[in-house]
Order: structure tokens, then C-alpha cells, then sequence
């Protein structure tokens, strides 16, 4: 699954009602999660364990 690197995707302002939908970001050979919440994972050579961490950060309160 590709996702818009972070480059390509315009800038947009948390709000406080986005709730958390993390998504995977992909620059090079690392995959990054991140949050409109303005959360981030660590960057990660598996694309399966970066799903994870968007994942575990939605299941979060």
C-alpha cells in the first residue's frame, strides 16, 4: 500500500474533532505512521509493523 509521501500531501491543521485516523507514510525504504492528531511512529523498514503502530495509537484514548 503506497500513501502520498509527506512532500506531496498539502499541510492541514488538526482539528479537535478528527478524532485519530493515523495513516502510513512512505519516505525511501522507511514507513512512518502519523496522526492529524500530530502523533508520529518511529520510522520502520516493515510496512506491517508501522500498520501496527497506527493501529495501537487508534486503540488508544
Amino acid at each position: 500500500m503506497y500513501d502520498r509521501r509527506t512532500d506531496e500531501v498539502p499541510p492541514t491543521a488538526p482539528t479537535a474533532t478528527a478524532g485519530h485516523e493515523p495513516t502510513t507514510v512512505e519516505r525511501g525504504s522507511f514507513c512512518t505512521a502519523r496522526c492529524a492528531c500530530g502523533w508520529s511512529g518511529p520510522a520502520r523498514r516493515s510496512r506491517d509493523r508501522a500498520r501496527t503502530d497506527a493501529a495501537e495509537h487508534r486503540a488508544a484514548p
